[in-house]
């Protein structure tokens, strides 16, 4: 790795320097992020020991509960660290690894979410080749190319800024991101800022196209089924995905989209603490509130389990 810089660690400014709000914003944070890892874990525990939830929507939803997991596992424990300890500081590889795999998780979570609006146009419109078209192997080969497209995704970033020098060691934000990194550098970082901007918008507007495409045969499709039941239960079945996906892409929106590194993030750290504590946190309790299947499947296992203690 090739850089000239004298800095080799950053110091992370946080949420705030008040210790009385720092101590609140820990116990909120800590107790989300368990309630997060706890609720995510929970729904792929359910998925592998049910033999009622092998289909690709739950091998997908399997998919999507395993990257909250490691997506918010990748923000906030060392922002936690940061809050318990008092040190602020982090190498700058250590820096770089945590962007790595922040936007890797990031990005193949939306191309994911563009494969799970895909499976629901199949299940919908295509009901009697669901089987066929979605089966076992064409779903792995779909979640590899949602990890292979993430990991293209970040890789330009990461090259390029590898050879930064940097004038200033602090991050205005609560974990390493882009665009506080590209602050701090004294090299001209127009042309990264564009390559952030472009992989961004790639990533949104390809997975966007998708899931726009997907829903709108969806509504086509249910618009025609003769009953009224038969278009609740259809359009019951792409509710929790709809949400999901409205949560995820307004988040972001203001996340990475971003016009300019050199732009304030104030805005940006407000929201990535709704996209990294509290977005992991509902999308368990999302599917599971509006999914017969997986609430009959957690009330199964809490009998099992009442069943087991009292012997």
């Amino acid at each position: 790795m090739r850089n000239h810089s004298a800095i080799t660690t950053f110091t992370i400014l946080g949420l705030t320097n008040d210790p009385q709000l720092q101590i609140l914003i820990f116990i909120y944070v800590f107790i989300t992020y368990m309630l997060s890892v706890i609720g995510n874990l929970t729904i792929i525990y359910l998925i592998l020991v049910d033999s009622h939830l092998k289909t690709a929507m739950y091998f997908f939803l399997q998919n999507f509960s395993f990257i909250e997991i490691t997506f918010t596992t990748a923000c906030v424990p060392q922002y936690l660290h940061i809050i318990s300890s008092g040190d602020r500081t982090i190498t700058v590889k250590a820096c770089f690894t945590q962007i790595f795999f922040i936007v890797l998780f990031a990005a193949t979570e939306f191309f994911l979410l563009a494969v799970m609006s895909y499976d629901r146009y199949v299940a919908i419109c295509k009901p009697l080749q669901y089987v066929t078209i979605m089966n076992n192997r064409v779903c792995r080969i779909l979640i590899l190319c949602c990890w292979v497209s993430g990991l293209l995704i970040i890789l330009p970033f990461l090259n390029l800024s590898l050879h930064l020098e940097f004038c200033d060691s602090v991050i205005d934000h609560f974990y390493c991101d882009a665009s506080p990194i590209l602050k701090n550098s004294c090299s001209d970082t127009w042309f990264i800022e564009q390559v952030v901007i472009v992989c961004a918008l790639v990533t949104f507007i390809m997975t966007l196209v998708c899931v726009v495409l997907s829903y709108m045969y969806i509504i086509r499709m249910t618009l025609q089924f003769p009953s009224a039941q038969q278009r609740k239960k259809a359009f019951s079945t792409c509710s929790s995905h709809m949400i999901v996906v409205s949560v995820t892409y307004g988040s972001y929106i203001f996340i990475y989209i971003n016009p300019s590194a050199k732009d304030e993030v104030a805005i940006n750290k407000a929201v990535s603490l709704l996209a990294t504590s509290v977005a992991p946190l509902l999308n368990p309790f999302i599917y599971t509130l509006r999914n017969k299947q997986v609430k009959q499947s957690f009330n199964d296992i809490l009998r099992r389990f009442a069943f087991l203690s009292k012997k």
